[in-house]
């Protein structure tokens, strides 16, 4: 029998890519990115790049040595400089017979659930074409209020789209540490985290990123908590050593069929790191695929739209939204509303925790597509579904939000 294969995210970073000083591509790395994709796609690994890096082309090009404040300036830099990026990957692509194929994204292309169907669609067809696909977010187009953030988020969302196994966070450091090795020597290495949620560390992104780039640990935390949500396992290692992804990835099929505790993983990782057998890395488990988010459109409510306000229900409320055979959102169990939105609109859905809790208290539990505007809701709430036309002199539909239209993330 062969060996298992993956579907496999990389995500690169501008430093990655750029040298910070000088604003050369660092093309000897690049090479061995290459190598190392081109490797794990002779493997039968299926692989997809997330990559950024096109402003830092474009300065350079531009002979720009500081990051323009105009956006219409930067988005020309990204005009001139994605082009630059993939014809580069391209050249050391085909050195290695592999095809890629580029792939660019804003927040607004999978706001409309046919579009995110349609980018999903579009990378599985590729992969199984046995082309490696190479997305970036479109920053010729982006503006603040549409953009991912960062690439991080985006290879996030990505992985989470595609279904994918693995996703790898290539960072300037080994892992992740409990502070930061360069000023504290104390700081100890994570190698295996199966609940972000109880993480102490400090990550110290005080104007995270490269003169380059973007990024921080902060944003990985944010990506790894994201994409093991959808039940991706999330790596972070060393961007320096891509070749790294090799030796984690054959650890990984060599020990996955031993169905192993989170304890056995962390001990046989810390014995085999300390062998040298593998690299020092973080490994974020994925949550399994019967806890993950099985629904592609739940996983769009929650990650693929920015929300535009909030609804804030009470107990009783998320309980029966929660429950095995779960309700609709009903106008009853709504308490307050905030913020301007109209109907269809993605919205985060608060729960008060206790009766004895005040409304500034509450926390986001989920999302929701509401039926109604947010000055609707703000008559219609506390009040039953019959009485919404009396008050309105309409009613489009019993629900403030149809059960379909309501994602929870998983529980723990």
């Amino acid at each position: 029998m062969g060996r298992k294969t993956y579907t496999i995210v990389v995500k690169l970073g501008t430093s990655s890519l750029v040298d910070e000083v000088t604003r050369e591509p660092r093309i000897a790395n690049m090479s061995l990115i290459v190598e190392t994709i081109a490797k794990l796609r002779r493997q039968g690994h299926r692989i997809v790049i997330v990559s950024s890096g096109a402003i830092a082309f474009g300065m350079k090009r531009m002979d720009l040595e500081k990051k323009p404040s105009k956006l219409a300036a930067i988005q020309a830099l990204a005009s001139i400089g994605q082009g630059r990026l993939i014809g580069l990957f391209d050249d050391l692509f085909r050195q290695l017979n592999e095809r890629i194929a580029q792939i660019l994204i804003t927040r607004n292309d999978i706001m409309d659930f046919t579009q995110y169907k349609n980018a999903r669609n579009t990378l599985s067809e590729l992969l199984d074409m046995g082309v490696i696909p190479i997305v970036n977010e479109n920053d010729t187009l982006s503006v603040a209020e549409i953009k991912f953030g960062d690439n991080d988020t985006l290879s996030a969302i990505t992985a989470g789209m595609i279904h994918a196994d693995y996703l790898f966070l290539m960072t300037d450091v080994e892992c992740l540490y409990t502070d930061n090795p360069r000023t504290n020597p104390s700081a100890r290495p994570i190698l295996v985290v199966d609940k972000i949620d109880d993480l102490e560390v400090k990550t110290n992104d005080h104007g995270a990123g490269s003169q380059v780039g973007t990024g921080g640990m902060t944003t990985k935390l944010i990506a790894a908590e994201l994409a093991t949500n959808a039940g991706v396992t999330t790596i972070i290692t060393l961007s320096s050593q891509p070749y790294y992804i090799l030796d984690i990835v054959s650890h990984i099929q060599n020990s996955e069929e031993l169905h192993l505790t989170v304890d056995q993983q962390r001990d046989l990782m810390s014995a085999d790191i300390a062998k040298k057998t593998i690299p020092l890395h973080t490994r974020f488990l994925g949550l399994s695929r019967d806890a993950q988010i099985r629904s592609d459109k739940k996983f769009w409510l929650l990650h693929g739209l920015k929300t535009k306000g909030n609804i804030i229900i009470d107990e009783g409320c998320y309980r029966a939204l929660t429950r095995k055979n779960r309700a609709g959102l009903l106008p009853a169990g709504i308490v307050d509303v905030n913020g301007i939105f109209h109907e269809s609109e993605c919205v985060s859905i608060q729960v008060i925790p206790t009766k004895q809790s005040s409304i500034t208290e509450a926390v986001e539990v989920g999302h929701c597509r509401v039926n109604y505007s947010s000055s609707e809701i703000k008559l219609i709430k506390g009040f039953q579904s019959s009485e919404i036309e009396s008050i309105l002199g309409y009613a489009d539909s019993e629900y403030i939000a149809h059960r379909d239209n309501i994602a929870f993330p998983p529980k723990v």
